[in-house]
């Protein structure tokens, strides 16, 4: 079957990731695995509608593309919400704090505030993240169906650190701690240096479709950041009109 201009162009949008943001036509054609000729009309419609634009080393995402996928309903909404408990949080602990949705089985970061004091991150803006390697991407799985448990728990787990969990019987465990806890811990799964805490945030019809986490110096006592994550996650909970909303979450620790 032939394949559509659709498709096509969107190999091009492919060809670009978070560590290859500036792409010259050579390289969009390899990456993409397009003739150089078509991928030469391509970038040139894309250019013109503004998706991609040029750079000092080639092409990039344009601002038009960016425009249109912040329309995203699941996204725009959501961040709306938020943002004023994202705010608060991050004025309250001064570090990194994160709001992420699930994605089929990766998590991809809508929101970010951060500061100059704040411990570095991997993460960015539309960066997607392992479910299982993230305290966020934990606090979705272990409220996702149960379909998408077993797929992850069934599926070989990239090993980020030495302390990332991948056994299938320890995660099973870690989730479910999870759901009895409220809230999920990570010290040093993706980077060695960073711990995360993070909070699932229920939608209006009762079900889990998000995550707030905040990201700290690893060493850091996370004990402290946790009525303050589970609290936030709360609020834009009841934001969201969830029901029930107003539990109080158990404590405990997991991750």
């Amino acid at each position: 079957m032939r394949e559509s201009p659709l498709r096509r162009a969107l190999r091009v949008f492919e060809a670009f990731t978070v560590d290859h943001l500036e792409l010259n036509l050579t390289e969009i054609a390899r990456r993409s695995g397009l003739p150089i000729s078509t991928t030469h009309r391509l970038v040139g419609e894309l250019v013109r509608w503004g998706a991609l634009e040029r750079g000092p080393g080639g092409y990039r995402i344009g601002l038009r593309l960016w425009e249109t996928a912040a329309l995203a309903p699941r996204a725009l909404g959501l961040r709306d919400v938020a943002w004023p408990y994202l705010e608060d949080l991050y004025h309250a602990i001064g570090e990194n704090v994160l709001l992420a949705v699930r994605d089929g089985m990766e998590i991809v970061f809508v929101e970010r505030l951060s500061g100059p004091g704040a411990v570095p991150v991997l993460t960015t803006l539309g960066r997607r993240r392992s479910l299982h390697a993230t305290s966020a991407g934990l606090a979705l799985l272990a409220h996702a169906p149960t379909q998408v448990q077993e797929t992850v728990l069934s599926s070989p787990l990239r090993r980020y650190t030495p302390r990332t969990v991948v056994d299938p019987v320890r995660l099973r465990h870690t989730l479910a701690e999870i759901r009895r806890a409220g809230y999920a811990v990570c010290d040093g799964h993706m980077t060695l240096d960073a711990l995360s805490v993070a909070a699932p945030i229920v939608d209006s019809t009762g079900l889990v479709s998000s995550a707030l986490s905040v990201v700290v110096s690893a060493g850091t006592d996370h004990r402290r950041l946790i009525p303050a994550v589970v609290t936030a996650a709360r609020g834009v909970s009841r934001a969201l009109g969830a029901p029930g909303a107003r539990r109080h979450s158990r404590s405990g620790v997991a991750g």
